[in-house]
C-alpha cells in the first residue's frame, strides 16, 4: 500500500524508509527546516558552554531548563512531544531539567476555523450544514495536534468535533526525518543508556506519534476503555459517533462537566473533591494492575467532574498496553519492595527491562537500600509519590538504569495523576489510596498469580507472619467497601484445597511454635475484623448461601411472623432479633 502513496499527507502509518525516500530530493525544504531547528539549539549549547566556562552551571540551571522548554515549544508539535517524552526519562535527563520539561503544555494558537471547516467537509464529504445543525464559530480548545469545536447533530445530540491541524503529517514527517538522520551519527558517541540504538528509539517514537494522530485509532481506544469501565458507577467515557469520524476528524459525545483545572467551580458545584481524587487514583490503578490498558496522559484538561460526582475521561490518543507478564512482575516488585528484598527487586527490574542481567549487584544494592529505605520508612499518610520518584530519578541517572517505553508512560501517568490530585486536594497522598487498593486485591483476588504474591507477603524464611496478615487487613478495611464474608469464604475454600497443603502446614507450625498454642495471633485478627461482622451481617450472609427454595420458604415464614408480631405488638423481642428477622428471605 505504501508504494502507491505519492504524498506524505496520505501516509497513515509511520514508515521511516518511505519518509527518507520522499525527502531525499526535497533539499530546499529539508535545509530550511534543519536551519530553523539548528540555530536555537546551537544558541542553547553556547549558553551551556558559557555557564561552564564561568563556573555558573548550577547557578543558572533553572534559567537554562526554562530556556529549553521554551525552545521546544517554539519548534512546534514534534518537539513538544519530544520534550514530553524526555520528561518521563529520569535515566537520560537530570532531575532539574526533568521537572521543567513536565511543564510543557500541549497547546498552540488555534488555526483559522475556515480551514477547519474545509477539512471537516472534505473528510466527511458533505457541507457543514448537512452534517451539524449548529457548530461553534471558534474552537473551544486548541492543542499541538488539533482543535475542538462544540456542535449539535441534526438528531439533537451535542458533540465535540476534533479537527486535525493542516499539513500535520508533513510537518511531523519532516521533523522525524531530520531527527532520525541526526540519530545515525549522534548515537555512536552520545553516552546514552537506551538499551537500543538511538535510531530505533526515534522510530519507536515515530510509530507512537503517528498512532496518536490517527483519530480512528483514538476512537477504538475510547471504546475499548469504555468496555473495561462498563458498569463502573464512578467513571464515564464518551460515546464515539463513527458516522462523523475519519482519521483526521473525530466526533464524540460532548461532556458537560467541569475540567479538573477549574478547582473553584468544582467546589462551587458542591462536589466532594476528596472523592473525585479517590475515583481518579483507583481508576488509574485498575488500568495498570487489572486491565493493563491505560490512559497515558491523564492531565487535568483530559478529566472532567460531572454533576453527579462521576469522573469523565477524554482524549484517548496516547494509550498503552501492559502484558500479563509485565503486570505480574509489577506486583512482584511491589512485594519485594515491601519485604526489602533488594536482590529479588533487581531480578524484577531485569525482567521488566530496567536493568541488564550483568548489572553490578554489589554496587547497586547498597544504593537501593539508601534511597528506598527513606521511602519505606515514611508513614502511608506522609508518603509523596513525586518525592519518591525524584529520589529514584537521581539513582537512575547515576546507575545503569534504562526506562522501557511502556514504563516511561506508566511513570508519566502516575506522576500526572498525583499532580492532578494535589491541585485539587493538597493533603492527598497517592499511596494512601493505592495501599488499600493493592491490599484488597491481594486478599480478594482468586487468580493463582495474585494468590502466589499474597503467600510471598505472608510467608518468609519458612515462617507465617501474622503481623503481615493483620497489617494487610487493617490497610484493606481503611478504605471501606471490603465485605469480609465472601473474602473469608474464599479464603477457607483455598485453605481446604490441595494447593494450600504447604500453607496449612505453615499455619499449624506457627500456631504451635515453641511447644505451646499461640491463640493471641488469632485474637488480634478477630479484634481487627469483628467490627465489620455484626450478628445481622452474619445472619444475612448465612441466609444468602441457602438454596433458593429454602430462602423462599423463610421469606413466607418471615411474613407470617411479622403478621403475628403485629397482633402481639406489646411483646418486645430482645435485640438483635428484630434486625435478624428483617434479613430473612432477602437476597444480598
Amino acid at each position: 500500500m505504501l508504494n502507491r502513496i505519492s504524498s506524505i499527507a496520505d501516509l497513515e502509518v509511520y514508515d521511516p524508509q518511505f519518509i527518507a525516500r520522499y525527502y531525499r530530493w526535497r533539499l530546499p525544504q529539508v535545509i530550511g527546516r534543519a536551519l530553523a531547528i539548528l540555530w536555537p539549539f546551537l544558541w542553547f549549547v553556547l549558553c551551556l558552554r558559557w555557564d561552564r566556562l564561568w563556573g555558573q552551571t548550577e547557578r543558572n540551571v533553572a534559567e537554562r531548563s526554562a530556556q529549553l522548554r521554551k525552545l521546544l515549544t517554539d519548534l512546534g508539535p514534534t518537539f513538544i512531544k519530544v520534550g514530553q517524552a524526555l520528561s518521563t526519562r529520569p535515566d537520560l535527563v537530570r532531575k532539574d531539567y526533568l521537572e521543567e520539561l513536565t511543564k510543557l503544555q500541549d497547546q498552540l494558537p488555534s488555526f483559522p476555523s475556515q480551514e477547519a471547516f474545509a477539512r471537516i467537509e472534505s473528510e466527511l464529504g458533505r457541507p457543514i450544514s448537512e452534517i451539524y445543525a449548529q457548530i461553534s464559530s471558534e474552537p473551544v480548545a486548541a492543542a499541538s495536534l488539533g482543535q475542538v469545536y462544540k456542535a449539535q447533530l441534526h438528531s439533537g445530540e451535542w458533540v465535540a468535533v476534533k479537527v486535525q491541524r493542516p499539513h500535520l503529517r508533513e510537518r511531523l514527517s519532516l521533523d522525524l526525518y531530520l531527527i532520525r538522520w541526526a540519530s545515525t551519527w549522534l548515537g555512536s558517541w552520545l553516552p546514552l543508556n537506551l538499551g537500543n540504538t538511538l535510531t530505533a528509539v526515534v522510530d519507536e517514537f515515530g510509530y507512537k506519534l503517528f498512532e496518536e494522530i490517527d483519530y480512528l485509532n483514538e476512537g477504538q481506544n475510547c471504546e475499548r476503555f469504555a468496555e473495561y469501565f462498563r458498569g463502573d458507577p464512578n467513571v464515564y467515557v464518551p460515546r464515539i459517533f463513527w458516522a462523523y469520524s475519519t482519521r483526521r476528524v473525530l466526533t464524540l459525545e460532548w461532556i458537560d462537566g467541569i475540567k479538573l483545572t477549574d478547582v473553584e467551580r468544582i467546589r462551587a458545584a458542591n462536589l466532594e473533591v476528596r472523592q473525585l481524587v479517590r475515583i481518579g487514583v483507583v481508576a488509574g490503578l485498575k488500568q495498570l494492575l487489572e486491565y493493563g490498558f491505560f490512559h497515558a496522559d491523564p492531565h487535568p484538561g483530559n478529566l472532567f467532574a460531572l454533576a453527579d460526582g462521576r469522573l469523565a475521561y477524554i482524549d484517548f490518543g496516547m494509550m498503552d498496553q501492559l502484558t500479563e507478564e509485565m503486570k505480574e512482575y509489577l506486583v512482584d516488585a511491589l512485594v519485594h519492595l515491601v519485604d526489602r528484598d533488594y536482590n529479588a527487586l533487581i531480578d524484577d527490574f531485569i525482567h521488566l527491562g530496567f536493568l541488564q542481567p550483568d548489572v553490578n549487584r554489589q554496587e547497586l544494592i547498597p544504593a537501593l537500600e539508601t534511597v528506598l529505605a527513606d521511602v519505606l520508612n515514611q508513614e502511608v499518610g506522609n508518603f509523596n509519590f513525586k518525592t519518591a520518584t525524584d529520589q529514584f530519578s537521581d539513582l537512575m541517572y547515576r546507575y545503569p538504569f534504562q526506562v522501557p517505553s511502556h514504563f516511561a508512560l506508566v511513570i508519566r501517568s502516575l506522576v500526572t495523576q498525583e499532580g492532578v490530585a494535589l491541585s485539587l486536594y493538597p493533603q492527598f497522598r497517592i499511596v494512601g489510596v493505592a495501599y488499600p487498593y493493592v491490599a484488597k486485591r491481594l486478599l480478594t483476588d482468586e487468580s493463582p498469580r495474585i494468590r502466589q504474591r499474597l503467600l510471598q507477603v505472608l510467608i518468609k524464611d519458612g515462617k507465617f507472619r501474622w503481623n503481615r496478615l493483620e497489617n494487610l487487613i487493617q490497610i484493606a478495611r481503611s478504605d471501606g467497601g471490603l465485605d469480609w464474608i465472601p473474602t473469608a469464604q474464599m479464603g477457607l475454600r483455598y485453605l481446604m484445597s490441595e494447593e494450600a497443603r504447604e500453607l496449612r502446614r505453615q499455619l499449624v507450625l506457627s500456631l504451635t511454635e515453641d511447644d505451646r498454642l499461640h491463640f493471641e495471633e488469632l485474637q488480634r485478627l478477630w479484634h481487627v475484623v469483628s467490627p465489620d461482622l455484626s450478628p445481622t451481617h452474619l445472619w444475612q450472609a448465612a441466609l444468602g448461601s441457602l438454596p433458593g427454595d429454602l430462602q423462599h420458604a423463610l421469606a413466607e415464614l418471615r411474613e407470617q411472623m411479622q403478621a403475628h408480631l403485629e397482633r402481639l405488638s406489646h411483646w418486645r423481642l430482645p435485640q438483635p432479633w428484630p434486625n435478624l428477622l428483617a434479613g430473612v428471605g432477602q437476597e444480598r
